[in-house]
């Protein structure tokens, strides 16, 4: 089974950060740099399909033109973030890249003390546990434990998904002000991402009002067919949340109730401790 991508998964989520240095007054501050934004504009251009480009394509993809791009791809080459594939006019992400993503995880001690509960749940449970945050009106994934059943190869982490589609995403969204969630489902674009995808904002507001109501979220087919996908948000010592323990089983051999049934004390287990440990926000 693969999964169904996401539109605009990998784009920069609203309301996490701002787009193009805005304030709250919608100017632009004078302390950004545009050279950066740009710089950032090519490297979040390779995703998805566009593995490798010509630097026509690199333009294309990261709304540039042909000069700016090529000398921020020269720049960036230099620096060991691209590399062009030898004998060849195309270009793709380098190795160094992933440092930038291992210091950031290597930074969080959420995962760390994550790490042990989702072990614990895959091993016992023989399915794949995840650890993911919300990131503007997206969830990452942080840590994955892959069970005896692995449901899908292509969530790895760093893979973003509308929260509002996942059982995480709405356990989260589940711990905040009505106002905020309000927010979240503005800005998530309303296009499926499986043909079961539930998009209608009443409806995606009530199921997140059932997830607050649970303690826990459940969604089946809205990321993947053939999916059901249990979660607890994992919160700080004021209440607020700051990851989700995430539990996804194929429907060939669980129903929503079984998984109700032998999923949820699981997950609600592992975020509940996890929150009692003097968790840090953020």
């Amino acid at each position: 089974m693969r999964a169904a991508r996401a539109p605009a998964a990998n784009k920069a989520a609203v309301p996490a950060r701002r787009a193009k240095g805005a304030t709250n007054g919608g100017e632009r501050s004078s302390l950004f740099v545009g050279s950066v934004e740009k710089a950032f504009q090519v490297l979040e251009a390779f995703r998805d399909t566009h593995r490798t480009m010509s630097m026509a394509e690199i333009a294309r993809a990261a709304q540039l033109d042909r000069s700016a791009t090529q000398r921020l791809v020269h720049t960036m080459e230099q620096l060991g973030y691209v590399r062009r594939l030898p004998g060849s006019s195309l270009y793709g992400l380098a190795p160094r890249v992933l440092t930038l993503s291992y210091n950031y995880l290597r930074s969080r001690e959420l995962i760390e003390r994550a790490s042990p509960y989702l072990l614990d749940i895959s091993r016992t449970l023989g399915e794949t546990s995840n650890l993911q945050e919300l990131d503007g009106h997206e969830i990452v994934f942080l840590a994955r434990f892959p069970g005896k059943h692995l449901v899908n190869v292509d969530f790895a982490v760093g893979y973003r998904l509308p929260a509002v589609f996942t059982a995480s995403g709405r356990a989260m969204l589940s711990k905040l002000d009505a106002a905020t969630r309000r927010e979240i489902v503005r800005a998530t674009p309303p296009s499926p991402v499986t043909p079961y995808t539930e998009t209608e904002p009443k409806l995606l507001m009530s199921r997140i009002d059932e997830a607050a109501a649970k303690g826990y979220a459940i969604v089946m087919n809205q990321t993947l067919v053939g999916d059901i996908s249990v979660a607890a948000a994992i919160t700080d010592h004021a209440g607020h949340p700051v990851a989700a323990i995430n539990v996804a089983v194929p429907t060939t051999r669980w129903t929503v109730e079984k998984a109700e049934e032998q999923l949820v004390p699981h997950v609600q287990l592992a975020a509940t401790s996890i929150s009692q440990a003097k968790m840090p926000r953020g």
